[in-house]
């Protein structure tokens, strides 16, 4: 028997013992390969409700949120540094990262960049939430804009002290040795496509990357795989997030399930050459969503393992 006629003999023999497959169904999944994946995917914590505590709280959030990221193989976390300061004031964060495992990456924190006046006090406030980051061996500052009432901004009014702020916090945070870029976000004052290409257009790219968290981008009206793709050079950290619009989650939804093109995304971002942190995110919908943190984690993490990614054993 000729070496075709071995191949089709045994494909017919395995549709015989899976009753329901052909082999025309067979035959391309033999010869499909999954490319190579480069990227280590992390997670960031807020999917457990894990955001800065208020004063006088002890924040209670941050330990399930490592337990589930650290018992599905992720690679890393994210979270506010005003929540590793706290654990850390409390000297619980060393042997609760040494119990799981999974270190710290990225550090997100929100400057205000409409008020020239509060611009001094806000590089020290920035450079002192860096410290513990430092502490920690995290790598990235997730540089976030401040919230404002959508309704009535104007972001031309803005636009100057806007560039102006970032390139001030950029510069204090790269001279603390990180890498860090701006990560837009709905409801805040970089929120539209137009203004992430007036802001990324005139900033100092030198020491201010782009963060984007593809989600909010699509929430916000853009084509995230789109603004990815024109920004590519300047992508070295990523929220992955997807988004369908319905009622949980702010609206997001477990990576794979929604209408952002996660497999372009990641393509473009794998063939760059760059290495970005890529971390996962999705919003707490912990009272009434459908499924609780631990089942997104696991449905995002068989979707990201579909398209080839590994994760921790």
């Amino acid at each position: 028997m000729n070496p075709i006629q071995e191949r089709r003999s045994f494909l017919k023999t395995l549709v015989f013992g899976l009753g329901t497959m052909s082999i025309s169904d067979l035959e391309p999944a033999f010869a499909k390969k999954t490319p190579a994946r480069k990227l280590k995917i992390g997670h960031t914590c807020i999917t457990w409700a894990t955001f800065p505590p208020k004063t006088g709280q002890d924040e209670t959030t941050l330990e399930p949120a490592l337990t589930d990221i650290s018992a599905q193989g992720f690679w890393s976390f994210e979270t506010f540094p005003e929540v590793l300061d706290n654990w850390d004031q409390r000297g619980l964060l060393a042997p609760l990262i040494a119990k799981y495992g999974v270190p710290l990456r990225s550090a997100y924190i929100t400057g205000n960049l409409v008020d020239p006046s509060k611009r001094k006090d806000e590089i020290a406030r920035i450079t002192q939430l860096c410290k513990v980051v430092q502490k920690y061996q995290g790598t990235y500052i997730v540089l976030a804009p401040n919230g404002v009432t959508r309704e009535t901004y104007n972001f031309q009014e803005h636009r100057a002290d806007i560039v102006s702020a970032l390139n001030d916090y950029a510069a204090a945070v790269t001279d603390m040795g990180f890498k860090t870029g701006l990560h837009q976000h709905t409801g805040t004052c970089i929120e539209s496509r137009d203004e992430v290409y007036a802001v990324m257009g005139e900033v100092n790219t030198k020491n201010l990357k782009f963060a984007p968290d593809v989600g909010q981008l699509q929430k916000g009206g853009a084509d995230a795989a789109q603004v990815v793709k024109d920004f590519l050079p300047l992508v070295t950290h990523m929220h992955l997030k997807d988004y369908k619009g319905w009622q949980y989650y702010s609206g997001y939804c477990p990576v794979g399930m929604g209408t952002v093109d996660i497999p372009a995304i990641l393509d473009m971002v794998e063939g760059a050459g760059q290495n970005p942190d890529v971390m996962v995110e999705l919003d707490p919908s912990l009272k009434d969503g459908p499924m609780s943190p631990l089942e997104t984690v696991k449905t995002t993490k068989a979707y990201l393992e579909k398209l080839g990614y590994k994760f921790q054993t």
